[in-house]
């Protein structure tokens, strides 16, 4: 029953697109596989068996999901080093998120692109444009893409992005008009991640115009802009390849560093 009762908590938390911690004892003298849930506003379900060691499970919980890290084992001395009968015990720390979506703003060659791309790498996928003809169902006929006709950008973006957990957005229209539109929906929105295709002058010129609207500097820094890695992308499916290897390097932690860099390093430094 308590399993079921916990199960059904986590469900419900996905569901309101929140973040949680599953917490559980996983060597311990006592309590082995008890489980504890800790949403990021604080609430809990579960028990680890000590009222003490929630408390203190769930405090650390905090810190666990502002890390970003998806999994990670701490001793019970980590979490309350003044609780002495759990100084040896291990915990194991899980990231509950609701599944990554992409939101993509325009249907053209690159966001089409983009859209099978990141389907194929299991992320959820809505396609908007403004253009009937682009979010046709028979353009993705085989896929299972949201497809929505933008009458409004705002409304149809805001309504898209959701609370925004987990949600990656690639801007990626026809235009400088396009893309102001989109973006003041989707700053506001505050999503994940928020990139915008174009030039260096073009993106400058879109964010110089939002920054005279008010929008607050810190946030503008945060938009990738030229979006995605620099891997001299020329054809769609390249720039929408360049577009995922930014976000999943985002999404896990990743540096975004040619693996073999180390091989470059000085002998001295190698060692």
């Amino acid at each position: 029953m308590e399993h079921s009762i916990l199960v059904d908590y986590i469900e419900d938390t996905l569901e309101r697109g929140l973040l949680g911690a599953l917490i559980t004892i996983v060597r311990a003298p006592r309590n082995v596989g008890r489980k504890l849930f800790v949403t990021e506003d604080g609430q809990t379900a579960g028990d680890l068996g000590d009222e003490a060691l929630n408390r203190a499970a769930a405090t650390w919980a905090e810190r666990f999901l502002q890390s970003g890290t998806e999994a990670q084992t701490f001793h019970g001395e980590e979490l309350a080093p003044a609780l002495s009968s759990w100084k040896e015990a291990r915990l194991l720390f899980e990231r509950i998120a609701p599944a990554p979506r992409i939101v993509i703003c325009g249907a053209g060659h690159v966001g089409a692109s983009l859209a099978r791309l990141a389907l194929l790498l299991g992320y959820g996928v809505t396609l908007i444009d403004d253009r009937a003809d682009f979010v046709a169902r028979d353009r993705f006929a085989d896929l299972a893409v949201e497809l929505v006709l933008a009458e409004d950008w705002e409304q149809a973006i805001t309504e898209a992005i959701g609370t925004g957990r987990e949600v990656f957005v690639a801007v990626v229209t026809r235009g400088h008009n396009e893309d102001e539109k989109c973006m003041r929906a989707v700053l506001r929105a505050r999503p994940r991640y928020v990139g915008m295709i174009g030039s260096r002058r073009r993106t400058n010129i879109v964010l110089r115009r939002l920054r005279s609207e008010g929008f607050d500097e810190m946030l503008l820094r945060e938009v990738r802009a030229p979006i995605g890695l620099d891997i001299g992308a020329v054809t769609p499916e390249e720039v929408a390849l360049a577009i995922m290897a930014e976000i999943v390097a985002e999404r896990r932690g990743g540096s975004g560093v040619p693996l073999s860099a180390w091989r470059r390093l000085s002998p001295e430094r190698k060692r």
